[in-house]
């Protein structure tokens, strides 16, 4: 299996529990790895026959940034469907960082894996 990564991706949204969360925009940091087919693009050299990570990144750019989850699980989730849902990518490797959440925490957040790894 080939990974197209798209790492240290931050975005202003609305999450959290707590009042002052739903009021401030917040952070968050995602990193993806994503199945892809580098073969079939390296041999054509078009961006059509690859996952294309500007679009990847501007689709996650607008969906996190407009929504107003309570959970990062939940962020997680819809973030991967997202990913395999819209781009066919058959599995994704999902980091969530919500970077300040628990204080003297660098980084805190989730790691999910979805789809059907080669």
């Amino acid at each position: 299996m080939d990974i197209i990564f798209l790492h240290d991706l931050t975005i202003e949204t609305i999450i959290g529990i707590y009042d002052w969360e739903r009021k401030e925009k917040q952070s968050i940091i995602l990193d993806l790895d994503m199945a892809a087919d580098i073969p079939a693009a390296a041999r054509t050299d078009a961006i059509e026959d690859t996952l294309d990570y500007k679009a990847v990144a501007k689709r996650l750019i607008d969906f996190v940034g407009d929504s107003q989850f309570q959970l990062v699980e939940t962020l997680a989730e819809r973030v991967a469907d997202t990913v395999l849902n819209e781009f066919d990518v058959k599995w994704v490797r999902l980091r969530v960082n919500k970077k300040g959440a628990v204080r003297y925490a660098g980084d805190v957040g989730v790691i999910i894996e979805r789809g059907t790894r080669d």
